[in-house]
């Protein structure tokens, strides 16, 4: 299982628009094959920058999940929107202390 993290920082007077895009789409991602859940956190200072945190059960779903028709239907939507280049890293846990809690 493969963590991906992906930083969006979107223009201040776009930020609604997204949020309210993602409500529409979040449960398409969430319930793509091999993608185990998806959160979206948001900035609490900087309220534009959102990041997705979502579990996929190999990198080849991710990229099948990149390489998909909804993928495609979704990012031209929200890229005019960005202030900033989107940033991604793909991660495993080294350590999980919210399993004992």
């Amino acid at each position: 299982m493969i963590t991906r993290i992906v930083k969006l920082e979107f223009e201040k007077d776009k930020i609604d628009s997204f949020l309210q895009f993602f409500d529409g789409i979040k449960d398409v991602v969430n319930s793509f094959p091999g993608c185990y859940g998806m959160k979206l956190y948001q900035d609490i200072e900087r309220p534009h920058i959102v990041m997705t945190y979502s579990h996929w059960e190999s990198e080849e779903a991710l990229e099948n999940y990149r390489n998909s028709e909804q993928f495609g239907e979704i990012w031209p939507s929200i890229k005019p929107w960005f202030a900033e280049k989107p940033q991604a890293w793909s991660v495993s846990a080294y350590f999980n202390g919210f399993e004992n809690k």
